[in-house]
């Protein structure tokens, strides 16, 4: 009988358990207001909006526009998302 190989860590899997490490020595809690699953929640969703709107404009931010479109990025403004934990 051989024994069973551990499977390897994916990337996401090593990536969170360093920042759950890195949260533990700052003393910061992983759940709550100001925990790092918040925060780390509002950085996904801010960067995968942020890359949708590129991805539709069809340039960066702060860049020209291309083609005929004239869309362009006209500003921001604050937004709230509501989650259970909130």
């Amino acid at each position: 009988m051989t024994a069973k190989k551990k499977p390897e860590e994916t990337a996401e899997a090593e990536a969170a358990r360093e920042l759950v490490r890195r949260a533990r020595e700052q003393g910061l809690s992983l759940t709550g207001p100001d925990g790092l699953l918040k925060q780390l929640t509002k950085t996904v969703l801010e960067t995968a909006l942020n890359e949708e709107m590129t991805e539709h404009l069809g340039h960066e931010k702060h860049g020209q526009p291309t083609g005929e479109s004239g869309n362009i990025r006209n500003g921001t403004r604050s937004k709230t998302v509501l989650t259970e934990s909130s």
